[in-house]
C-alpha cells in the first residue's frame, strides 16, 4: 500500500487545481442543480492615485510619491481550494485511478475479487448486482462490509459510491423484507408522475436504509412503438420504457429521478444516447447498432432535459450509432460523451459506463483496452460486472497515465469531477 502524499509534498497548487478544472470540459458540481464555480482568482484593477497627492508642476520638478499604502485589492484574488481539489491532490496516482472504477459486489455478499479490488486496487465506488431476497436488514450488512474497506491506504478516506439497479419489474436486484415489490416502467408510467416521484421516494429511503445511495436508474429510451417494443431486446421486450413519444419518457422519468432525489439517492439516467431502436442486447449479443439515432435526434430530449434539472449521471450505452460515429461503440466514442454530452447537452457530471467487463458486444477488445479507450474518449467512471478484470483495466491506466501526460490530465479531470460530486460541490 501506498502512503497517502499530502497537498504539500504533491506541490499541486489551487493554479494547477483549476488547470484540471478546465481539462475536465466542465466538471461535476454535484448532487444538486447548483453551479460550481471557478477558482481561478481575478486580479482586481490597479487602485487609483490616492487623492491629495501632489502633481509636479513643472517639468523639473520632481514627482512626489504617494504615502498611503496600497489597497489590498491591489494584489491578485486568491481563492482556497475546494474539498475535492484538496482531497485529488491528497491521492496519489493509483487512489485517483481507483475513483473511476464501480466494481460489482454480489449483492448476497462480496466475493474474494470483489474486496481485492477494493482493497488492493482502490476502488471507489461497487454496485450490488445479481439479486437477493434477503431485506433491507441483511443488505445493509453486505454494504457494511464493503464500505469497511474504506482507509486511508485504500481510497484515501473518501467514501464509497454504493448502487444497485433498482429500476423495478425484472430489473431490481434487492428485495424481501424492507423493500416494496417495485412494478415495471410501463406500468408505473400509469400511475402519473405526482404519484410516480412519491412511490420512488419511498422505494428510494429503502435503498438508503439500506446504505445504497445510487439507483441505475430511471431508463430515458424512447422505444419507437408498441408494436416494435417486443422486438426491443434490451428495454421494450422487458417494458422498461416510460412510454413511446420522448416528452412521455422525459416528464415521468424525471418523475422517478426527482423521488429518488427527495430520499436522497442518485438516480442515473440511462442509456445515452437511447437503446429504443436497436434490436439485439449488447448484454448478449455483438455488433449491435441502431442506424436511425442522430446527434440532434428528438429522442435526446429526456437526457437533455434531465440534464437542464441537474441530474448528475449519465449512463452511456454500449451500442455502435452509425450516424454519429460508425466506427467506436458509444463508450469509446468522443462524439458521444464529449460532444454530445459535455458540449452539445452542458453536462458536468459522471459520465457513466455500462458494464464494460462482461457484455458479449465487448468482446473483441482486451480488459486493458476496454479502459483506456473509455477514459481516453472521455468517460468517468468504468462500470464492471467481473471484479477479476480490474487489475488488468487498473494496471493499464496507472501505467498510461505515467507515461502519458495528455491521458494523465484526463484521469486527473474525471477523479476530480467523481470527487465533487461526492462533496456536493
Amino acid at each position: 500500500m501506498r502512503k497517502i502524499q499530502t497537498i504539500a509534498s504533491l506541490g499541486v497548487s489551487i493554479a494547477a487545481a483549476g488547470a484540471i478544472l478546465a481539462m475536465a470540459s466542465g466538471c461535476s458540481t454535484g448532487s444538486g442543480s447548483t453551479a460550481q464555480t471557478t477558482t481561478e482568482g481575478t486580479p482586481s484593477a490597479s487602485p487609483s492615485t490616492p487623492s491629495g497627492t501632489p502633481k509636479p508642476s513643472t517639468a523639473s520638478a520632481v514627482p512626489t510619491k504617494p504615502t498611503t499604502v496600497p489597497s489590498p485589492s491591489a494584489a491578485p484574488a486568491t481563492t482556497s481550494p475546494t474539498v475535492a481539489e484538496q482531497q485529488l491532490a491528497a491521492l496519489s496516482l493509483e487512489q485517483r485511478v481507483g475513483q473511476l472504477f464501480m466494481v460489482a459486489a454480489k449483492a448476497t455478499g462480496a466475493e474474494p475479487g470483489t474486496m481485492q479490488a477494493l482493497k488492493q486496487y482502490h476502488a471507489g465506488n461497487v454496485y450490488l448486482s445479481g439479486r437477493s431476497k434477503a431485506g433491507s436488514a441483511a443488505t445493509a450488512g453486505v454494504v457494511s462490509a464493503l464500505t469497511g474497506t474504506v482507509s486511508a491506504a485504500t481510497t484515501g478516506g473518501i467514501p464509497l459510491y454504493v448502487a444497485t439497479d433498482q429500476e423495478g419489474g425484472y430489473v431490481q436486484v434487492l428485495s424481501g423484507p424492507g423493500f416494496s415489490t417495485i412494478p415495471t416502467a410501463l406500468v408505473q408510467a400509469s400511475s402519473g408522475p405526482a404519484k410516480l416521484r412519491t412511490d420512488a421516494a419511498t422505494w428510494g429511503r429503502e435503498l438508503r436504509s439500506a446504505g445504497v445511495n445510487v439507483n441505475l436508474a430511471p431508463v430515458l429510451d424512447t422505444v419507437t412503438s408498441p408494436e416494435f417494443a417486443p422486438s426491443n431486446a434490451p428495454i421494450g421486450h422487458f417494458q422498461r420504457e416510460y412510454g413511446y413519444e420522448p416528452g412521455t419518457v422525459s416528464v415521468l422519468g424525471d418523475a422517478f429521478a426527482d423521488g429518488m432525489k427527495d430520499a436522497g439517492v442518485a438516480p442515473v439516467v440511462k442509456h445515452f444516447p437511447g437503446l429504443g431502436r436497436v434490436v439485439p442486447n449488447t448484454d448478449v449479443t455483438s455488433d449491435v447498432r441502431d442506424t436511425v439515432t442522430t446527434r440532434d435526434d428528438p429522442a435526446l430530449e429526456p437526457f437533455h432535459a434531465a440534464i437542464k434539472s441537474g441530474t448528475q449521471w449519465v449512463m452511456v450505452s454500449n451500442a455502435f450509432y452509425d450516424r454519429i460515429d460508425p466506427a467506436n461503440i458509444a463508450p469509446f466514442s468522443p462524439t458521444v460523451m464529449d460532444t454530445m454530452l459535455r458540449a452539445d447537452a452542458g453536462f458536468k457530471g459522471i459520465v457513466l459506463s455500462d458494464d464494460l467487463c462482461s457484455a458479449a458486444q465487448l468482446e473483441a477488445w482486451s480488459d486493458a483496452d476496454r479502459a483506456l479507450n473509455f477514459f481516453g474518449a472521455g468517460g468517468t467512471m468504468l462500470v464492471c460486472a467481473d471484479p477479476a478484470s480490474i487489475p488488468a483495466m487498473h494496471q493499464a491506466v496507472v501505467k498510461k497515465a505515467q507515461s502519458d501526460p495528455a491521458f494523465r490530465a484526463k484521469v486527473d479531470a474525471a477523479a476530480l469531477t467523481v470527487l465533487r460530486v461526492k462533496a456536493g460541490q
